[in-house]
C-alpha cells in the first residue's frame, strides 16, 4: 500500500464518562479541569474501606430504548451510547456491511449482571434468573450490541486485556484497516464495574485510593502523596476510516501503534514491555522520539504505576514532551481507559490545547517529565502518544498525528 492509502482516519468521536455524557462534554470537563469523582452515598458502600468513585454524568437508561436497555447489562449500555455518538459525528458513513467492524474492548465485561444475576439466585431461586442473563454478562455483548445496530458483518471484536483493552481495540482496528479486511472501523471501550466486590479487592490489594474524604482529589497522578486510582466507568469510541474510502472531515490520523506483553508478572509491569509498545509505536508512524510533542499517560496514580511509566517514558521518548493524566479527572475506566485516553489525544492534536493534570499539589521529584499542571496548555500538537497497560502484563501504545 502506498502512504496516502495506508492512513487511517479518525472521523467520529463518542463518550459517555463521569465528566459528561457526550465527547464533546467530557473534553470540556478536562479542559475545565473538573472532577468526575464523587462520593458513594448507598448504603451497600457503607462497611467497604473505598466509598468514592467516577460515577456516570448522564444515565444511559435515559438515552436508549427503554426494553433495549432492560436487556442489557450496564458495560453494553455505555457502549452503544458512545458508538451511536460516534457514528452519528462521522455521518453515518455508507460502507458495505462486509466492509464495516466494530472492535469494544473491556476489562470485566458484564460483571454487574453476573454478580446481580448470582445474587438473584441465592436468595430467590433459579425461576428468578434472567433469561436474558448470559448476553448480558459476556465479554462480547458490548461489540455485539454495537456490530447489531450498525449492522456491521466484517467482524465483531472484544480484546479483552485489562487495563490496555480499549487502546488495543484502536490498534485492532488499525490493523482491519491497513490490512484490507475493512474499510470502516468503530473501535473503543467499555466498562461498568461499579460493585462492592470490585471495589473491596482492589482495597485489599491496596491499589484503591482511600482518600473518602475529599473524592475530587483522590486521584492525583504524579504527586508525591498519590496512594491509588479510582475506579470509574463509562465508555469512549472512534469511527476509524481508510483515506480515501469517502470524502469526509477528519478529526486526526490513527498514524501508529504498538502491543506487546510483559510475560514478567501478574500485576507488576515490567518498563521493557511499556519501552518496547512505545516504540513499536513510533516505528508503525514512521516517527522519530523527538517528533512527539505530547503524551497522553496512563498514570493511574498508584505510588509504584506512576514511576515505572515515567521511567519508560524518558527511556522510549525523552523529557521533552507535555505529559497529561486525565484519571484525574475521571477516575480509573479500565477496560475504557485506553479509549478516553485516545479521545484526549486526538483532540489535545485536533484542538491544539492539553489539559491539565489536576491535583498535583507536589510533583515527585522522581518523576522527572514535563507535566502539564494548573492550566491548559496551548500550542500546536502534531503527534501525540498515548499508553495504557493492564494487569497481566498487557502494553499498547498508540500514536496520532493532525488530519490531512
Amino acid at each position: 500500500m502506498s502512504a496516502a492509502t495506508d492512513a487511517v482516519l479518525v472521523t467520529g468521536l463518542g463518550a459517555t464518562t463521569p465528566l459528561g455524557g457526550t465527547a464533546t462534554a467530557t473534553w470540556d470537563g478536562m479542559l475545565a479541569g473538573r472532577s468526575g469523582i464523587s462520593a458513594i452515598e448507598e448504603e451497600w458502600a457503607a462497611s467497604l474501606p473505598v466509598r468514592i468513585a467516577g460515577r456516570l454524568a448522564a444515565e444511559p437508561t435515559e438515552v436508549l430504548e427503554r426494553v433495549q436497555a432492560r436487556r442489557m447489562d450496564r458495560c453494553e449500555q455505555v457502549a452503544l451510547v458512545a458508538a451511536r455518538e460516534a457514528w452519528a459525528d462521522a455521518g453515518a458513513p455508507e460502507v458495505d456491511p462486509e466492509r464495516l467492524a466494530v472492535v469494544i474492548g473491556t476489562g470485566t465485561g458484564g460483571a454487574l449482571t453476573l454478580l446481580g444475576q448470582d445474587d438473584v439466585l441465592e436468595t430467590s431461586g433459579v425461576r428468578r434468573v434472567s433469561p436474558h442473563t448470559v448476553p448480558m454478562l459476556m465479554a462480547n455483548g458490548p461489540a455485539a450490541w454495537v456490530s447489531i445496530e450498525l449492522g456491521a458483518r466484517a467482524g465483531a471484536h472484544t480484546p479483552v486485556s485489562a487495563c490496555a483493552s480499549g487502546a488495543e481495540a484502536l490498534a485492532m482496528g488499525l490493523d482491519l484497516i491497513r490490512l484490507g479486511r475493512a474499510d470502516v472501523v468503530v473501535a473503543g471501550g467499555a466498562e461498568a464495574c461499579l460493585h462492592p466486590l470490585p471495589l473491596a479487592g482492589f482495597a485489599q490489594a491496596r491499589a484503591h485510593s482511600t482518600r473518602n474524604d475529599e473524592p475530587q482529589r483522590a486521584s492525583r497522578p504524579f504527586d508525591v502523596d498519590r496512594d491509588g486510582f479510582v475506579i470509574g466507568e463509562g465508555a469512549a469510541v472512534v469511527v476509524l476510516e481508510r483515506a480515501g474510502f469517502r470524502a469526509a472531515r477528519a478529526h486526526a490520523t490513527l498514524a501508529g501503534a504498538g502491543v506487546t506483553s510483559d510475560a514478567h508478572h501478574i500485576t507488576a509491569a515490567h518498563p521493557e514491555g511499556q519501552v518496547r509498545a512505545m516504540r513499536l509505536a513510533l516505528a508503525a508512524a514512521g516517527l522519530a522520539p523527538h517528533e512527539v510533542d505530547h503524551v497522553h499517560a496512563h498514570a493511574t496514580s498508584t505510588p509504584l504505576g506512576d514511576l515505572v511509566e515515567a521511567r519508560s517514558l524518558r527511556d522510549a521518548i525523552g523529557t521533552h514532551p507535555s505529559v497529561t493524566a486525565t484519571k484525574s479527572m475521571t477516575g480509573h475506566l479500565f477496560g475504557a481507559a485506553g479509549a478516553v485516553g485516545a479521545l484526549a489525544a486526538i483532540l489535545a492534536v485536533r484542538d491544539g490545547i492539553v489539559p491539565a493534570t489536576q491535583n498535583v499539589d507536589t510533583l515527585d521529584p522522581e518523576i522527572g517529565l514535563d507535566v502539564v499542571m494548573g492550566e491548559p496548555r496551548k500550542g500546536a500538537v502534531s503527534a501525540a502518544l498515548t499508553n495504557s497497560f493492564g494487569f497481566g502484563g498487557h502494553n499498547a501504545s498508540l500514536i496520532f498525528t493532525a488530519a490531512p
